[in-house]
C-alpha cells in the first residue's frame, strides 16, 4: 500500500516475536532478581551471629529465590538419628521431628541424595502426618542435603509448591549452592555460640567457686561460736557478731517470736543496743517484722523511704538506719524468728555498691544454721520435758480418769446381756464390751507411750463409713444421760490410712473435754468431710469456750484450765495428730469451740 509518497508504509511486527521478546525480558528479569537475592543471602549468612535469626532469613530468602510457596529447614539432632525443624514458614510455627531415613527429608538425610518430586502423594516415602495436622496440601517437594565444609551432614533444606509447577533441574543446582552456603553459616553460628557459652560457664564456674569458698569459711567460723557458745544469749550473741563481720555491716539484731507471736530482741548489737534489747514489738512489725511474716529475705537500701519500716521504733532507738538486710530464722515448718544486719560499712562481696543476691545467701545461710541451733537447744528443752513426764509415769494410774467413760459403756452392755434373752444378741453386746476393753489398753499404752516419748503408729486402711459407726457407738453411749445433743456427720465414706486405735483416743479425749465444758448438756457434732487430699474432722461444741490463758498453750504438757485436769489430752491428741503428718487447729469463743483435725488420706511414705 502507498503512503502517498509513492513509498511503501513498514510492516508491523509479528505478535509471536513480541510474545517471545516479553517472555525474554521477563526471564531476564527473573535472574537478575535471583542473582540480587543470592547477593544479600550470601551478605546476610557473613554478617548473623545469632543461629535463630540466621534460620529465619534463610528460609525467608530460600521461599522467594525457589519461587516456592512455602519451605523446611531440618537440622540434624546431635545424635545423628532424627531430624527436627528449627523454622517453618506458610502462616504457623509448627516443630516437626522425623527420625533418619522416615519421610522425604529423613531420606534425603540417610542417602544425602537429592529428591525433586512432582507429585508428594504418588511417592510412598512421602510421610502426610504433617499435612493432616496442619490441614496443607503438599503437591510439589525439592529437598537437598545441607553438607558442612568437612562434608558433615548438618541437616536438610526443603521447598514444598512451586508456584508455576515442578521444581527444574536449575531449581535443584540453585537450591544445592544455598544449603551449601547455609550449612557453612550454620556451622559458623554454632561454633561461635559454644565459645560463648563455655566461656560464660567459665566465668559462672569462677564466680560460684569464690562464693562457694566464702560461705564455707564464713559458716566455718559461725559453727566455731556454736561450739563454744554457753547458752542461747551466748550463742546468738556470737552468731550475730560474726555475721555482721562477715558482711561487712555496722550493727545488727536477732529477734524471736515469742509463744504469743510478739517479736522480742534477744540480742543487739550496735548504737541502739541498750534501748533495743528485750523489747518486744508486735506480730509483723516493721522490716524485720515482715520478713519473719513472709518468710522472705530481703534486702532495703532506704528503710526511710519503705511504708512496711517501723521509723517510730528507730527513732526511739535514736538510729536512721541507711541500709538493711535481713534473713528469717526457719527451722523445718517453724519460723523462730530474724537477724537483721545494718548499715553496710564497706563495699558489697558481690563487687562495688550496696548489698546485693549473694549477700544475701550467704545471711540466709548464717541464718539457716542459726535457726537449726536454736531449734536443737529447744527439742533439747522438750526432751527435758519428756524425762520430767517419764518420771511421774508411775503416778499416771490416778490420773487416768478417761477411763470411766469405756467402763460405763461397759457397764451399760453388760446389763442389757443380762436382759438379752437371744444368743446372738449377747454376742454382740459382748463383742462391744471386748471392744471397750482393747480401747482401755491401748488408752493405758497410749499414755504411756507419751510419757515415755515413744511412737509406735500401726497404719492401716481404714473404712470411714465403717470407723463413723463405731465413733458413734462409742461417743454415743459416752455422752448418754448427760443431756448432750450429739450426732456424727458423715460427708465422707472413703478409704483413709491411720492409726484407727489412737484415732479413736484422739476422738475420746476430745469429747470427753467438750463433756466437762457443757456440765448442763449443749450440743456436740463430729464432722468427718475430705478436703482435696486430706481427711478433716471436726469436734464442735456449744460450751462456754476455752479461757485465753488456756487456749494459749492447750497443748503444751500439763497445760489444763480444769480443776483435777492433769494436762495430758490434748497432749496426748497433739502428739498422735503430729505422728500422723497431720495438723489440729482449735477456734473458741463464747458461743462454743471447734477441733479441727486435718490428715493426709494416702499412706505415709517410709522414712518420714
Amino acid at each position: 500500500m502507498s503512503d502517498g509518497t509513492g513509498g511503501l508504509a513498514p510492516q508491523a511486527a509479528p505478535s509471536s516475536a513480541l510474545s517471545e521478546m516479553a517472555t525474554l525480558e521477563d526471564a531476564l528479569r527473573r535472574e537478575q532478581k535471583k542473582v540480587a537475592l543470592v547477593q544479600e543471602v550470601s551478605r546476610a549468612l557473613s554478617d548473623s551471629g545469632d543461629l535463630d535469626t540466621l534460620l529465619n532469613l534463610i528460609m525467608a530468602k530460600v521461599t522467594e529465590l525457589m519461587e516456592a510457596d512455602r519451605a523446611t529447614l531440618f537440622l540434624l539432632t546431635e545424635d545423628a538419628q532424627s531430624l527436627w525443624s528449627k523454622v517453618s514458614q506458610g502462616g504457623e510455627r509448627v516443630e516437626i521431628r522425623l527420625p533418619v531415613g522416615e519421610g522425604i527429608a529423613g531420606w534425603v538425610a540417610q542417602t544425602r541424595e537429592i529428591v525433586n518430586i512432582p507429585d508428594a502423594y504418588a511417592d510412598q516415602r512421602f510421610y502426610p502426618a504433617v499435612d493432616v495436622k496442619s490441614g496443607y496440601r503438599t503437591r510439589s517437594i525439592l529437598s537437598v542435603p545441607m553438607l558442612g565444609a568437612l562434608g558433615v551432614l548438618v541437616g536438610v533444606l526443603q521447598v514444598l509448591n512451586k508456584q508455576d509447577g515442578p521444581f527444574t533441574t536449575s531449581d535443584e543446582e540453585l537450591l544445592l549452592a544455598l544449603a551449601a552456603q547455609a550449612a557453612i553459616a550454620i556451622e559458623n553460628a554454632r561454633l561461635y555460640h559454644s565459645m560463648v557459652a563455655q566461656n560464660q560457664e567459665l566465668s559462672r564456674a569462677r564466680r560460684d567457686l569464690e562464693r562457694r569458698t566464702r560461705e564455707l569459711n564464713a559458716l566455718y567460723e559461725v559453727e566455731k561460736e556454736l561450739s563454744a557458745a554457753l547458752d542461747l544469749d551466748d550463742l546468738l550473741s556470737r552468731i550475730l557478731a560474726q555475721a555482721i563481720n562477715v558482711l561487712g555491716g555496722g550493727a545488727g539484731s536477732i529477734a524471736l517470736v515469742d509463744p504469743d507471736g510478739a517479736l522480742r530482741f534477744r540480742t543487739v548489737q550496735g548504737p541502739a543496743a541498750p534501748r533495743l534489747i528485750e523489747r518486744t514489738l508486735p506480730h509483723g512489725t516493721g522490716l524485720l517484722g515482715w520478713a519473719i511474716a513472709h518468710r522472705s529475705p530481703i534486702i532495703v537500701d532506704d528503710p526511710n523511704a519503705d511504708p512496711r519500716h517501723a521509723a517510730d521504733v528507730a527513732k526511739e532507738a535514736g538510729v536512721s538506719p541507711q541500709h538493711l538486710m535481713i534473713a528469717p530464722l526457719v527451722d523445718g515448718d517453724d519460723v523462730l524468728g530474724g537477724i537483721e544486719i545494718v548499715d553496710q560499712r564497706r563495699a558489697s562481696r558481690d563487687g562495688d555498691g550496696p548489698w546485693g543476691e549473694d549477700d544475701l545467701k550467704l545471711l540466709v545461710l548464717i541464718a539457716a544454721q542459726t535457726a537449726g541451733a536454736i531449734g536443737m537447744a529447744r527439742r533439747r528443752s522438750e526432751a527435758s520435758n519428756r524425762d520430767r513426764l517419764a518420771s511421774i509415769g508411775r503416778m499416771l494410774a490416778g490420773l487416768l480418769h478417761d477411763l470411766k467413760t469405756p467402763m460405763t459403756i461397759i457397764s451399760g452392755y453388760a446389763q442389757l446381756m443380762a436382759a438379752a434373752d437371744e444368743a446372738d444378741q449377747r454376742d454382740k453386746y459382748v463383742e462391744q464390751i471386748q471392744r471397750q476393753f482393747d480401747l482401755m489398753a491401748g488408752m493405758t499404752r497410749e499414755v504411756l507411750a507419751f510419757a515415755r516419748g515413744d511412737t509406735d503408729l500401726v497404719v492401716r486402711k481404714v473404712y470411714i463409713n465403717k470407723f463413723t459407726e463405731d465413733l458413734t457407738t462409742q461417743l454415743g453411749a459416752a455422752v448418754a444421760g448427760r443431756g448432750i445433743d450429739f450426732m456424727v456427720d458423715a460427708r465422707y465414706d472413703g478409704i483413709a490410712f491411720f492409726d484407727e486405735q489412737k484415732l479413736l483416743r484422739v476422738f475420746h479425749n476430745l469429747v470427753s473435754n467438750a463433756m466437762e465444758a457443757m456440765p448442763e448438756g449443749g450440743k456436740l457434732r463430729v464432722v468427718v468431710d475430705r478436703d482435696a487430699e486430706q481427711l478433716v474432722v471436726s469436734v464442735i461444741d456449744n460450751g462456754p469456750g476455752i479461757p485465753a490463758q488456756v487456749h494459749a498453750r492447750m497443748f503444751e504438757l500439763f497445760a489444763t484450765g480444769r480443776k483435777g485436769g492433769t494436762g495430758l489430752g490434748l497432749a496426748i491428741v497433739k502428739r498422735i495428730v503430729d505422728d500422723h503428718h497431720g495438723t489440729i487447729r482449735c477456734e473458741t469463743g463464747s458461743t462454743g469451740t471447734a477441733f479441727v483435725i486435718r490428715l493426709p488420706l494416702l499412706r505415709p511414705t517410709d522414712g518420714d
